[in-house]
């Protein structure tokens, strides 16, 4: 076989996988904002609250150790350069930190995390035939696994988000004041004084936006899963690499139309 041949093949096939998941993609979501009052009913609650103390809570230790980490060597790196120039400073930590790395890095730990494990848990439900039961009790798949979900995911990604931030930005500055000459307080307040609620907005939008992604992509990938267990990981793989894929795409055209 020619390469003339191999390659129009292979792109044919990336054109329609990212069509079909497009496509998957919308109908998922379409349905989650048509069945949102589905939330209302103890059951699915349950799983809503089991969602965010999973994808939220339990990921605060990691995501504190990183913004921890990014805040004092951000601010170590900017002190360096600019010295004690507070405004400066504090400009450069908020086009650092509250516009790109806090939603990006925050969204990262989140797929890590919670992406793999909710693909591979609707995956082997699938599989096993677990689906088909809920069907056949009368209780609607959509409503009771993919709703929560996307909806507990996605109020975890925005919270994670803020929490990154300001945890990034006090740990920063306080290390800053620790090993040098800048103040604190004056520090803080010049990076509050500097912050818009533009920048707050688009952080928090950028953090909406990349929790549906990653909360209806991995339900995607987990439901249509078929065949033997081997196709649990699949669809694990799948629903992390086309996550960060996704989130790395959608920040930088975020960016661009906000910033630039």
């Amino acid at each position: 076989m020619s390469l003339a041949t191999i390659i129009p093949g292979r792109i044919g096939r990336v054109v329609l996988n990212v069509a079909d998941y497009g496509q998957g993609f919308s109908e998922l979501f379409i349905y989650c904002l048509r069945r949102l009052r589905a939330l209302a009913r103890p059951p699915v609650r349950l799983v809503l609250q089991k969602q965010i103390y999973f994808t939220g809570i339990e990921a605060l230790g990691a995501v504190t150790a990183i913004a921890m980490l990014s805040g004092i060597v951000i601010t170590t790196q900017v002190t360096s350069l600019v010295g004690q120039n507070i405004a400066l400073t504090a400009k450069i930590m908020l086009w650092t930190v509250v516009r790109e790395l806090g939603p990006l890095l925050s969204a990262i730990v989140i797929i890590a995390r919670s992406s793999s494990a909710t693909a591979s848990e609707l995956a082997n439900m699938n599989i096993r035939g677990e689906v088909n039961s809920l069907r056949l009790l009368g209780i609607s798949p959509g409503d009771y696994l993919v709703v929560p979900r996307v909806v507990g995911i996605t109020l975890s990604v925005v919270a994670v988000t803020f929490y990154f931030q300001m945890t990034a930005i006090v740990t920063g500055y306080a290390f800053a004041s620790l090993t040098g000459d800048l103040p604190f307080v004056t520090s803080l307040s010049g990076i509050l004084s500097t912050l818009s609620l533009t920048e707050v907005s688009v952080s928090l939008f950028k953090a909406l936006v990349f929790g549906l992604v990653i909360s209806i992509t991995s339900c995607y990938y987990g439901l249509r899963a078929a065949g033997s267990i081997t196709a649990v990981p699949r669809a694990a793989t799948g629903a992390v690499m086309r996550n960060l894929i996704t989130v790395f795409l959608l920040n930088g055209i975020i960016s661009y139309v906000f910033f630039i």
